[in-house]
């Protein structure tokens, strides 16, 4: 399957030809639609939140709007919480207000550009020099704010040199470019210099906001990113009136012909024909919109719902853990790329541009406490992207991943991070395939043309991580013998080794990562293994398993004791394997034992720590055998006594009686009374 991925990656790659700025700046130059970039984040770090944001708001995009949707509890008791939580809220406002002062400064050189135009006959040469001047101070501008960051890890690096020096340089460019044209006695046509204004406008004017679901209790407060996702989008299109009721702040809609009560406060969220989802932890280089919107507009692309680039990971992560994750991660984008040759595209969730139509074609509505509960991206499993690629396909729609790489995300900086996020990666697939045969049959129906290899490669997406850590875990385990370890066997796999290794380089990894991505995956078995096993326990008992999402915090995160001793009894197995065998002279089971015992304990020194280990089983211990204090409970009466002053009415009056059944705690209840004649 990888080399199979890997081929229509090649191909891909092979044939994709960028399209021109000039063809990008005709297409946009008078355009209305407009796009909603979502950012869900919670309990994150409001220096990761704020580099994400930036650069969502330094897309260049006609209509553009950036909402961060905050999922922390509105009113936290710890005074640290409390303080991370108000820097959050405060980035959007920060954000609008510094890109203020050049927005008004580029809306106001376009008016006059525009002005001068009518008035008069064009003085290209003049406009020209104004065209630079204004280029020049955008492109100071963002040199001005790359050199007051502050930069204390690659990711700040990152941001401070593609994403703001990234814009700053092309924009250099482009003055080199008019530069030359005023030298030689030159200009583009007045069209073309009002396509340039225009840019710089799409670049600095931008529409921020923050917005917390868990302030209405009308929405729905589901622990997972989707809900959160479904709860902003369920609003769109529509104003809403503020309500204050006995369970709090609910949304009611605004209908057309009925005048609304202004006492509340009306709350109006503009739709828009696309919608962006950015993880809090990714970063987006300058013209991820642009392109990607320009590519659904394309012919032929009318029927595609979801485009995206899958993510990379940063380049000069400071920790061994992170680097090989980044190594998986690179290599991941290839697969993804050669999926959507065969037309296997899975919907891979940290970023993608979204056709709003598409996910009105399978929203679900139920109603939950008397409030409509919209869901466009279901939460049944915790790969939810996954799942709606499929709800996609089985309504005519297709999924896109655009052939560069235009997205960067954090992997885990550690261990026990890494295990929260790769045993959330390995539940739900096998739920999901259920779904997925029924979309075959559909498409079998309606005499739709499916490649073969399109359903492997989906199959083996949903069900790798099952079969291949049995499958692990099954030679780890079994007792070979000379006749069955053929040097055939190696030999078949040299292929998909050296090919890796290839690709790797061609990602500016080493060739010899392949060895470290092997003991990686062997200490990330009992992480597979749990996730696997989870999702068969949901399967059976039909539980929603709760969203664990990936610390993104600075410090190291502890790992759970089980999930750290089991490379090292992997180790112990090894080497017991390399002495059994060596016993019977069966070397060529002592080689791959030895290989496997070399490489596991060099991935728990390099990925887990010897250190580490200690401390994460000791907090283990520590918290199974702790046992809080018993208090002894003051036992209270059930009817507690109000004056008319002390009673709540609004809740009576809201919720009205929900006794269902006599009231036996007192004696006063008429209902009792009548009972006992």
């Amino acid at each position: 399957m990888y080399l199979l991925a890997r081929q229509g990656a090649l191909y891909r790659f092979r044939d994709h030809s960028r399209v021109p700025r000039g063809e990008l700046d005709r297409h946009f130059s008078d355009y209305s639609e407009g796009i909603t970039v979502l950012v869900p984040s919670y309990a994150e770090e409001p220096q990761v939140v704020r580099a994400t944001l930036w650069s969502a708001a330094l897309q260049e995009f006609p209509h553009l709007k950036v909402v961060l949707l905050l999922d922390d509890p509105p009113h936290p008791s710890d005074p640290a919480d409390r303080a991370r939580l108000e820097a959050t809220r405060a980035l959007t406002a920060e954000i609008e207000a510094g890109l203020s002062v050049p927005a008004a400064r580029v809306n106001s050189a376009l008016a006059g550009f525009r002005r001068r135009g009518k008035t008069s006959v064009p003085d290209l040469a003049a406009e020209l020099a104004l065209l630079i001047t204004e280029y020049e101070a955008a492109a100071e501008w963002l040199e001005a704010m790359a050199a007051g960051e502050r930069v204390e890890d690659h990711v700040d690096e990152f941001f401070v040199d593609l994403v703001l020096m990234g814009l700053a340089r092309e924009l250099r460019l482009v003055v080199l470019g008019l530069t030359a044209a005023s030298v030689q006695k030159a200009s583009p046509p007045h069209a073309r210099i009002e396509e340039l204004y225009l840019r710089l406008t799409w670049i600095f004017n931008v529409s921020t906001e923050t917005f917390e679901r868990k302030k209405y209790a009308s929405l729905s407060h589901e622990a997972n990113k989707a809900m959160n996702l479904n709860a902003y989008i369920s609003l769109m299109g529509h104003a809403w009136q503020k309500e204050t009721t006995a369970d709090g702040v609910v949304l009611r809609k605004v209908v057309a012909d009925v005048e609304p009560d202004l006492q509340g406060g009306i709350m109006e969220v503009p739709d828009t024909t696309y919608v962006l989802t950015l993880d809090a932890d990714s970063l987006l280089l300058r013209d991820y919109c642009l392109r990607l919107v320009y590519f659904l507009e394309s012919a032929g692309n009318e029927r595609v719902a979801v485009t995206q680039t899958p993510y990379s990971s940063f380049r000069g992560a400071p920790t061994r853990i992170e680097r090989v994750a980044g190594a998986t991660t690179d290599i991941q984008h290839i697969l993804h790329q050669g999926m959507t040759y065969y037309g296997a595209t899975f919907w891979v969730g940290a970023n993608a541009v979204i056709r709003k139509r598409a996910l009105e074609d399978i929203v679900e509505v139920e109603t939950a406490g008397g409030f409509e509960i919209r869901t466009y991206i279901q939460d049944r499993t915790v790969i939810e992207d996954t799942e709606s690629s499929i709800d996609l396909g089985q309504h005519g729609w297709t999924l896109m991943n655009y052939p560069e790489r235009l997205s960067y995300s954090a992997t885990p900086p550690d261990f026990g991070s890494l295990v929260v996020q790769r045993r959330r990666w390995a539940n739900g697939g096998l739920l999901i395939l259920p779904k997925l045969w029924a979309q075959l049959l559909q498409h079998r129906s309606e005499r739709r043309k499916i490649l073969f290899r399109e359903v492997l490669l989906r199959v083996n997406y949903m069900a790798s991580i099952a079969w291949a850590s049995f499958g692990l875990l099954f030679l780890l385990a079994y007792p070979y013998d000379s006749r069955l370890l053929s040097p055939i066997v190696f030999i078949a796999a040299l292929p998909y080794f050296l090919a890796m290794g290839s690709d790797l380089r061609d990602c500016g990894h080493r060739f010899s990562d392949i060895l470290r991505i092997y003991g990686f995956n062997l200490v990330l078995l009992p992480v597979n293994l749990a996730g696997v096993l989870k999702s068969l326990q949901q399967a059976v008992t039909g539980d929603k398993i709760p969203f664990a999402r990936t610390p993104k915090v600075k410090d190291r995160t502890a790992a759970p004791a089980i999930y750290v001793l089991t490379p090292y009894a992997i180790v112990a197995f090894s080497l017991l394997t390399v002495w059994r065998d060596a016993q019977v002279v069966n070397w060529g089971n002592v080689a791959f034992a030895s290989l496997n015992a070399v490489l596991a304990a060099g991935a728990i020194r390099a990925y887990i720590g010897v250190r580490n280990s200690a401390v994460d089983v000791f907090l283990g211990m520590v918290n199974w055998l702790y046992v809080s204090p018993r208090t002894k409970t003051v036992k209270e009466s059930p009817v507690i006594a109000k004056t008319a002053e002390e009673v709540d009415w609004e809740a009576i009056l809201y919720h009205g009686d929900r006794r269902l059944n006599r009231d036996l705690r007192g004696s006063t209840d008429r209902r009792r009374r009548i009972a006992l004649r």
